[in-house]
């Protein structure tokens, strides 16, 4: 009976513990908040990142989402497995605050690496295919 007290315990100063890992990680782009907006949606759309997206709002700037792991190593990455979130947090026109609340979830991932470079990637996908500034004519002085 005493082992079974000293588990129920330990599980849940465990799981009232687990807010205290997680962390807001910054990251500045030099892009308008709108396009990367694009790219993250891209990201946490992309059913080869195994995402689960909780809830988003346009306006906000903001996803809650889920880490679809396939599998953990170790009991504390299942165990310690929570909601992410991302905002956007414009500095200018052209300068994004992408900030992450990730919490570590294993010594087999790195959610909040690994969302970051999927925006990375999805950020130079899609500036790759938008189409080019056309030049504007400008008619010669008379």
């Amino acid at each position: 009976m005493t082992n079974t007290r000293v588990a129920v315990v330990a599980v849940l100063s465990l799981v009232l513990l687990v807010p205290v890992w997680a962390k807001t990680y910054k990251s500045t782009y030099p892009v308008a908040c709108g396009d990367l907006w694009s790219a993250v949606k891209d990201t946490l759309g992309n059913p080869d990142n195994h995402y689960e997206v909780l809830a988003s709002d346009d306006t906000q700037m903001h996803a809650d989402y889920n880490v679809k792991h396939a599998a953990h190593v170790t009991v504390t990455g299942a165990i310690l497995q929570r909601t992410n979130k991302v905002t956007l947090v414009p500095e200018g026109a052209a300068i994004c605050e992408m900030q992450v609340v990730s919490n570590w979830s294993g010594i087999e991932h790195n959610d909040r690496s690994d969302f970051k470079q999927r925006v990375d990637e999805s950020l130079a996908k899609l500036k790759a295919a938008a189409p080019s500034q056309p030049t504007e004519l400008v008619p010669p002085p008379k």
